[in-house]
């Protein structure tokens, strides 16, 4: 058998990056260990939330943030665990160019430092022109309870023994890090009248620009909000030796910002308390996830923590929390296009490259899978710039600093927030998706035309001009806002703090959708933001746009400290920007590299 991609792991990287791959005409095998994981959620059953929810864009959704300007909102939506899977397998099958074999893939083929192919655990071999790896957290993977470990994937599943060792010996650095998840309760045991009600949005809401909410408001399954106790707390305290992470049996690192319990009860002492979410996992079944509880205590001092939480008093545990070790490979060693430096026509994506979260993994999977793609046509890459994307800014992090631990997506590590919204991402971003060939031309045209409406709409306000009439007065005032003294263009009077877009509608008929109305709220209120964060991303494009040759020898440029020049012949950036980037290279660094290549006429 022969393919143009394979895609290795069914994840929720290895779905896109097979799905890119396949809708892009390529011959596409999709590995994986179990068909029935595929796009499985083995721990909390959402998608979205701050900065994650811009990287995706049913049973309930909620726009987070709403308080706080558009920068850090972001849409969440609580997933079901048997209908999101199903539906994700479901499309994998019926797309063309794509066929599923579930097996495990032991190694590689490589000839020359090039893929070949795969090598199955049986010894056979499938040969194809690029790999791509998204072997989520199933390298070598040991569930740890307390003292007790175990060899086995997140749900009992066998794990990859051998593939991480294969790629050790091929010359990459391995690391290991450590993720884990809540125990789940049995809905009919807890007591909801001792929780807080937390219900979705009274709007309907979608992540997707092209296709209507299909889901009912009045069925959306609410989640409910509690407090860890003082006595969940001495709990934990009296028993942290027990646990695997403070028992000493965890040889990986952990999350920063998704801790266990028992580590923010460690790190976060002057807390009384920490929020939990009680959160369903399925229509379909009653287990109830206990977000924000996760923890690797044996399963007797489980119960007891359980136990003392409000409202859990009797609740019956269907399925222990857990802690899970798994190998990942060093994002150093990887190319902006997912292309592993190592061997090339080698891709990798998802937690092997030492992310957590569904949405990480997903954006880059699609990006892996549009780039294998793009080097077997010939053609350049696709490199998402800082401002463009949260992919773009996530991937970047990865290679150009790495990371010791998962790593989170947040808004805080985009400088460039402001212009990385929710409401602006088809904006952002349709453009390459129908260059590259995944959006199609009626998808397409519908986009220009809401380009349209949204100029159309601003040429309107600046236009319509209200001038200080006791007609005009009277509606000012019934709105709220000061009076006239002077006549002022619509475009203008949006942009008073108190003003929104509805308001307008007393002054001028608004038959624009309520998309194009929210876009261009946004854009004149926060204008002068917006072109100041504009004004900085042209500096950090234009350190971008100048390139350093690939073949430098950084041993010849002359007074580079010791750490930047062994930064910059590690991680070899491809652009002045990236390399601006680099922890270790300061801008001492960059001046003497810019004279370098000045000199050298290598710009």
């Amino acid at each position: 058998m022969q393919y143009d991609i394979i895609v290795v792991g069914g994840g929720h990287a290895g779905c896109e990056a097979s799905l890119a791959s396949a809708r892009l005409g390529k011959k596409t095998l999709l590995i994986t260990g179990n068909i029935k994981n595929i796009a499985d959620m083995p721990c909390n059953p959402s998608i979205g939330g701050t900065a994650k929810g811009i990287i995706v864009r049913e049973i309930q959704l909620k726009m987070l943030n709403t308080k706080k300007g558009p920068a850090v909102q972001a849409l969440r939506a609580q997933g079901d665990k048997i209908t999101y899977p199903k539906e994700m397998l479901k499309t994998l099958k019926s797309t063309k160019n794509l066929e599923i074999l579930e097996t495990i893939v032991e190694d590689l083929i490589v000839e020359n430092n090039k893929v070949g192919g795969v090598i199955l655990e049986n010894g056979e071999k499938i040969l194809s022109q690029a790999v791509i790896l998204t072997t989520g957290t199933y390298l070598r993977a040991v569930v740890l309870r307390g003292a007790t470990k175990t060899v086995s994937g997140p749900h009992g599943e066998k794990p990859s023994k051998y593939l991480s060792t294969k790629l050790k010996k091929y010359g990459f650095t391995i690391q290991r890090l450590k993720t884990g998840t809540p125990p789940r309760i049995a809905k009919d045991s807890i007591d909801f009248s001792k929780t807080s009600k937390e219900e979705g949005d009274k709007v309907l809401r979608a992540f997707s620009f092209d296709h209507l909410p299909t889901y009912k408001i009045e069925d959306q399954v609410p989640c409910h909000l509690i407090y860890t106790t003082k006595e969940t707390h001495k709990i934990i305290q009296d028993n942290l030796e027990k646990s695997s992470m403070y028992g000493g049996y965890v040889e990986g690192i952990g999350p920063r910002y998704c801790p266990s319990i028992e580590d923010k009860v460690v790190r976060f002492k002057d807390k009384e308390r920490h929020q939990l979410f009680l959160e369903p996992e399925s229509i379909y079944y009653d287990d109830i996830y206990i977000q924000g509880f996760s923890t690797s205590m044996p399963e007797e001092i489980q119960e007891k923590m359980v136990h003392s939480l409000p409202g859990l008093e009797h609740a019956k545990i269907l399925k222990y929390a857990y802690a899970i070790e798994y190998d990942a490979i060093d994002p150093l060693q990887l190319k902006q296009s997912l292309e592993t430096k190592i061997i090339e026509n080698l891709f990798t994506a998802g937690q092997i490259n030492g992310t957590s979260g569904y949405e990480e993994a997903a954006g880059q999977g699609l990006i892996a899978g549009i780039n294998a793609v793009q080097k077997l046509n010939g053609k350049e890459p696709l490199i998402l710039k800082r401002n463009e994307s949260y992919i773009g800014v996530l991937i970047d992090d990865l290679v150009t600093k790495g990371t010791k631990e998962p790593y989170r997506m947040l808004t805080s590590r985009a400088e460039y927030r402001l212009l990385l919204r929710h409401d602006n991402a088809d904006l952002r971003l349709r453009e390459y998706g129908h260059q590259i060939g995944l959006i199609s031309d009626s998808k397409y045209k519908a986009f220009q035309k809401k380009k349209e409406s949204i100029q159309n709409l601003i040429e309107k306000l600046k236009t319509t001009k209200i001038t200080p009439t006791k007609t005009t007065q009277e509606k000012l005032a019934k709105i709220g806002t000061s009076l006239l003294n002077d006549g002022l263009t619509l475009y203008d009077f949006l942009k008073r703090p108190e003003i929104k877009m509805q308001n307008l509608e007393e002054f001028i008929e608004l038959t624009e959708s309520k998309e194009v109305q929210e876009q261009v709220e946004i854009m004149i209120k926060y204008e002068g933001y917006i072109k100041k964060a504009n004004q900085e991303a042209e500096k950090m494009i234009h350190l971008e746009n100048i390139k350093i040759p690939e073949n430098i020898d950084y041993d010849k440029v002359q007074n580079l400290a010791h750490e930047a020049l062994q930064k910059l012949k590690d991680i070899r950036p491809t652009s002045i920007g990236q390399a601006s980037r680099i922890s270790g290279v300061n801008p001492a660094d960059i001046s003497i590299l810019m004279v370098y290549l000045k000199k050298e006429k290598l710009l």
